[in-house]
């Protein structure tokens, strides 16, 4: 069953381009990944989702419903933490959590455990108001509204920034457990690394459009290889240009007798080049994900 749909979404601000063309399809139990730059349209897109914003074109599904016409009803079963968050300053911690909670089947009354075993997760002082609160800590409330009502899918937008390594730790184990329980997650991110151990897939966008959607496991153990060549002798210029012009090579670089290259071909044909050379030495390895992500980046620059 597909949880979240979206097909062409599209949404302009007047002239300047928000989302352009957002097709996804979210599985139930997946945990996905959203990743892109500052201003690639991950808010964007999720803000129509939520209905906070209205689409120009194109459509999106959440639970099957409309999220236009079915928004009221979607928000029952969605806990969503923007990537800035903001509340009443005069309230406490715990009141607004509370104040919250009257907002979901049951009330208060068959939310307050859960709101007080993620105040304990969290380390959070429920007495403290919300002006008197830290980034951080104002993260951590909006988190724990997010999550106090055990929803189906939680949409978080950039949910670890402000938060100390720790916390971010924290936030994962909660969100592993939800994901165990049944839940959906899908998290908006430019910290590739986190994307890198926690997903399940992943959505790259760019300037509004989405440029690919991978599974995560593909993309951890597929055919890319980084490799680097350290030449014998100087005067290897040949050999050197051989190994960048080989089938996959994408990203070139060469220092003195050193040729380094991101390598998504055959690599029988990349050892049977340099089997006939003098080598000093030869380094093969899985690259990080950052330089996958910045390949499918420049290769989409280099077709515009």
């Amino acid at each position: 069953m597909a949880v979240i749909e979206t097909e062409h979404l599209r949404k302009y601000y007047r002239r300047s381009r928000g989302i352009e063309d957002v097709t996804l399809r979210v599985e139930e139990g997946d945990i996905f990944g959203f990743i892109g730059p500052n201003g690639a349209g991950k808010s964007t897109t999720i803000r129509t989702l939520l209905n906070y914003i209205f689409p120009t074109g194109g459509t999106a599904r959440i639970f099957g419903l409309d999220v236009v016409e079915d928004s009221a009803k979607i928000r029952a079963d969605v806990g969503y933490l923007p990537g800035e968050v903001g509340y009443y300053d005069d309230m406490s911690a715990e009141a607004l959590l509370q104040y919250s909670a009257s907002f979901y089947r049951g009330g208060y009354r068959e939310h307050r455990a859960r709101i007080n075993e993620l105040l304990d997760i969290f380390e959070l002082d429920r007495r403290r108001k919300i002006h008197a609160l830290s980034m951080g800590n104002k993260k951590k409330v909006g988190i724990i509204q997010a999550l106090l009502h055990r929803p189906r899918l939680l949409i978080l937008d950039e949910p670890t920034s402000g938060l100390d390594p720790l916390m971010q730790t924290r936030l994962f184990e909660v969100l592993a457990g939800e994901n165990q329980r049944g839940a959906t997650i899908f998290f908006s991110s430019h910290v590739l690394s986190e994307v890198q151990r926690f997903c399940h897939r992943v959505a790259i966008i760019k300037e509004g459009s989405i440029l690919r959607v991978e599974d995560m496991g593909k993309l951890r153990h597929g055919h890319f290889l980084k490799a680097k060549v350290v030449f014998r002798r100087e005067g290897e210029r040949e050999a050197q240009a051989g190994v960048l012009d080989l089938p996959g090579v994408i990203h070139r670089a060469t220092d003195g007798r050193t040729v380094e290259v991101l390598f998504n071909g055959d690599v029988n044909g990349l050892v049977r080049h340099l089997a006939g050379h003098d080598l000093e030495s030869v380094w093969l390895e899985e690259p990080p994900l950052e330089e996958v992500f910045l390949h499918y980046y420049e290769k989409e620059g280099r077709q515009q």
